[in-house]
């Protein structure tokens, strides 16, 4: 989830009498005094306070697929209480505008833990209320995956979420879901994608006075503590315990974290139930934090932030870490490789285990007889993640399809059985939450753990399998962070100019510019593929100032001890990849 790179740009002003306006207008006195003195040292001639003061005023935080993300803090492109209300506000006029007198619009609303979540997310109940929108809050801080399964469950013809999943403490956001009436059967209980962002933006008052937004005193219905209990009951039933795979489940030792994020109840709740008896949790970072205080970033997949995890799992002797992220809408793993110790697996690994199990277990129902006229299974993923699981899905005979970036594009694929992307994003449900969700996700890939080692297998001996079965599919990136947003689109700008002629010294077969279209919706990225099936994608991230090359080089298997060497060929020819694409870049 981000916010938009379009900012809606201000005219000139006076910055100083902007942010007295604002001061005066802040019904938040945390931020508005925050403001105040960051305004004072703007006035006394403080050039980092000035630089600040700019950067509050200069632009509005722009509504978009992603809704809102932003630090907290004063300013129309902060994320706070005004720039709440404000979205929260159109939000509510666009669900009216589409229901026009003929119902009242539902809608459901949820938080995490993150500073100021719970107020964003009570203001924007007070306010859907007041406009005549029945509206239901969360009973406390929640997982994402049970917003997104509570808009279902509930057939709300809208969702919000509050959370900035992943990013730093001083962050927050505002994730947006249609569904209900409110959107046809494709997107029903996804995020939004265009042309609803804009719709919902252009209800957005962006300058009016902030009092004419009306908020009820009381009204909307807070929901029981029973929903989270449903949304995991839901999960377990996914894979239940039974009395065959009890014991197996039971001898499985599972490591859990939800780095201070709020999956924590829920997901050991989930084990427990489905018969997982020994999670160990790592105590440090169990219960929700809002300042992180044992990771410098909270996302399992950057340096450091599982060091407490794979420390708790060589101390009790697990088979397996689970780490969720903060709003638990991810799952990443860890294993311990013989002779190599623990690592992290890469999303495209995680998804590959996924897909061929659930693959595996289509397979199994079918040849059982117990297909009971289900719609024929499909496979997706997003055209950054591996192309491994479209070679699964055809060994299975199961119809695959590649989509756009984001769980929004992935959910919206019709019939859509198992989608992932790279970035630990998984749904093996998509007809309980249409969205990625790192508890089920969770839960399947331990079923997979506790049954390989019951087997006397494990999940690095299954990926072999899979590399001799279909190819070894080796993944890297190269990220080039940069200092202005502009510099992207000169980057990618150049490349389009002057585009790598070969990769790893293979000629380069295939270049396909996605912002003209084709087989998906425009977008902005470039993509390469070398006749020895070598591919390159380079985009602008979504999230970040970087400009991100998502790289894949595929290694023919005989044997499983064959694959050493297939890995060393895949690890030269990656590095080769990486420093063509990085010339290209003149990064």
């Amino acid at each position: 989830m981000s916010a938009s790179n379009d900012a809606r740009t201000y005219p000139p002003v006076d910055l100083v009498a902007e942010a007295r306006r604002w001061i005066g207008e802040d019904p938040d006195s945390t931020t508005a005094a925050d403001l105040a003195r960051v305004l004072e040292a703007a006035e006394a001639g403080d050039a980092a306070a000035r630089a600040d003061l700019t950067s509050r005023f200069a632009t509005t935080l722009a509504f978009g697929t992603a809704g809102l993300r932003a630090e907290l803090g004063a300013g129309p492109n902060r994320m706070n209480r005004v720039v709440v209300r404000r979205t929260a506000a159109g939000l509510a006029a666009h669900l009216l505008g589409i229901a026009a007198g003929a119902y009242a619009p539902r809608a459901v609303i949820g938080y995490d833990a993150r500073h100021n979540s719970d107020v964003f997310a009570e203001e924007t109940a007070a306010i859907f209320t007041a406009a005549g929108i029945d509206a239901f809050l969360l009973p406390s801080a929640l997982p994402t995956p049970v917003l997104a399964y509570a808009v279902r469950a509930l057939d709300a013809e809208a969702g919000v979420m509050v959370t900035a999943s992943h990013n730093p403490p001083r962050d927050n956001g505002y994730k947006v879901y249609l569904g209900g009436r409110a959107v046809d059967d494709a997107g029903r209980g996804a995020q939004i994608v265009a042309p609803a962002d804009a719709a919902i933006a252009a209800k957005i008052d962006y300058d009016g006075p902030l009092a004419a937004i009306q908020l009820a005193d009381d009204g909307w219905t807070v929901l029981p503590e029973s929903i989270a209990d449903e949304y995991a009951g839901a999960v377990v039933a996914l894979s239940p315990a039974t009395e065959a795979n009890r014991a197996e489940r039971s001898a499985t030792s599972i490591v859990l974290t939800s780095l201070h994020g709020v999956g924590s109840a829920t997901m050991l709740g989930v084990f427990d139930r489905a018969g997982f008896s020994h999670v160990t949790p790592v105590i440090e970072q169990a219960e929700p934090d809002p300042d992180f205080p044992t990771v410098a970033f909270p996302n399992p997949e950057e340096p450091g932030a599982m060091d407490l995890a794979l420390a708790t799992a060589e101390r009790v002797g697990a088979d397996l870490v689970i780490a969720n992220d903060p709003d638990a809408d991810r799952c990443a793993a860890a294993v311990d490789v013989p002779g190599s110790g623990w690592r992290m697996l890469r999303g495209d690994e995680v998804g590959a285990l996924l897909g061929s199990h659930v693959a595996s277990g289509i397979a199994s129902g079918l040849a059982a007889g117990n297909d009971d006229g289900a719609a024929a299974p499909v496979f997706a993923n997003s055209i950054v993640s591996s192309r491994l699981l479209g070679r699964i899905a055809a060994a299975h005979g199961i119809e695959h399809h590649e989509t756009l970036t984001g769980f929004k594009w992935i959910s919206r694929v019709p019939r859509l059985t198992f989608g992932y992307e790279e970035a630990l994003g998984y749904c093996v449900a998509p007809d309980l939450a249409r969205d990625k969700d790192g508890m089920s996700a969770a839960l399947v890939l331990a079923d997979l753990a506790a049954s390989l080692k019951a087997s006397g297998g494990s999940l690095p001996q299954r990926l072999d399998e899979l590399a001799v079965e279909h190819g070894l599919f080796a993944t890297d990136q190269l990220s080039v962070r940069v200092d202005s947003l502009a510099r992207l689109g000169e980057m990618m700008a150049r490349l389009r100019a002057a585009p790598p002629s070969s990769l790893a010294g293979s000629p380069i077969t295939r270049a396909q510019d996605l912002g003209t279209g084709g087989d998906l919706p425009p977008t902005d990225a470039l993509l390469y593929v070398s006749g020895d099936d070598s591919r390159v994608i380079v985009r602008p991230s979504g999230t970040e100032p970087k400009l991100k090359a998502y790289l894949e080089v595929v290694e023919p298997v005989a044997s499983v001890p064959d694959l050493p060497a297939a890995r060393e060929r895949a690890g030269e020819r990656l590095a080769a990849v990486k420093n063509d694409i990085a010339a290209a870049l003149n990064a």
